[in-house]
């Protein structure tokens, strides 16, 4: 337990202080296959348009009225997850908070509707640079921090049947096959994704459930706090990265 710890605080003092566009970092588009990188670039081909049209005529549907501004809201996007409302909340939470204050429909975190808006809103972020907040609220900057810490903890914690941590493939063996798979560095820089394995778009609750399941652990409900805490870290990892907006993986 002592030496994870030790690990968790070592990682975030790391990545930081890590200078942007200074350190060597690299997100996960650098290690497509070169027929889906170029899939990823052909607007005309990319299946994620789909859901980029989708969340533009929701937007303008059902949200556009409250938010007549999408400067901030893009500028929200490389910021979560959030403390809100005693809980750590991530992108796709708030969509669905709003749909709720608004008396749509009871949607899930995977609907069709939420990852539209959600696509929609990380293609209007491209090219911000991540930067993680923390609440000013004393109270809940601790929780905050606590949740962080946990993420931290996790993350290099082993899990599962086949005993693996996520720093283990994700720092250990970029670079890596995995089955058919290329081993990347676990930097946040672009969701939703669409996954050819899925032949959908996922949130990243979704693709790290997989990733329990990869390692033949008990995978989280979604929404768990487990699952915010991850996310947490691994978006404050990697901060001062570019933004990409919705990507694409095998």
């Amino acid at each position: 337990m002592l030496l994870r710890v030790f690990l968790s605080i070592l990682y975030l003092l790391i990545w930081s202080s890590s200078p942007a566009n200074a350190d060597g970092r690299v997100s996960g588009n650098q290690f497509l296959s070169k027929d889906l990188s170029h899939l990823a670039q052909d607007s005309s081909a990319n299946p994620i348009s789909l859901w980029l049209e989708q969340g533009q005529q929701i937007w303008s549907k059902d949200c556009q009225a409250c938010h007549t501004d999408l400067q901030p809201i893009r500028g929200a996007v490389v910021e979560y997850p959030k403390w809100k409302n005693n809980r750590l909340m991530n992108l796709e939470d708030q969509i669905l908070q709003c749909f709720t204050r608004k008396n749509l429909p009871n949607l899930g975190l995977e609907s069709q509707e939420v990852i539209a808006i959600a696509t929609f809103l990380s293609d209007s972020a491209k090219g911000l640079k991540i930067l993680v907040k923390p609440p000013l609220n004393p109270p809940e900057q601790a929780a905050w921090q606590e949740a962080l810490n946990h993420g931290a903890n996790l993350y290099v914690l082993r899990q599962g049947r086949v005993n693996l941590s996520c720093t283990q493939c994700h720092d250990l063996n970029i670079g890596k096959n995995l089955r058919s798979d290329i081993i990347s560095p676990a930097y946040v820089t672009g969701f939703p994704i669409y996954r050819q394995s899925w032949q959908t778009m996922g949130t990243m609750d979704r693709r790290l459930r997989a990733c329990y399941s990869g390692v033949q652990a008990k995978v989280p409900a979604s929404s768990h706090p487990d699952l915010r805490a991850l996310e947490l870290f691994l978006k404050k990892r990697s901060e001062g990265m570019a933004w990409e907006g919705p990507s694409m993986r095998r």
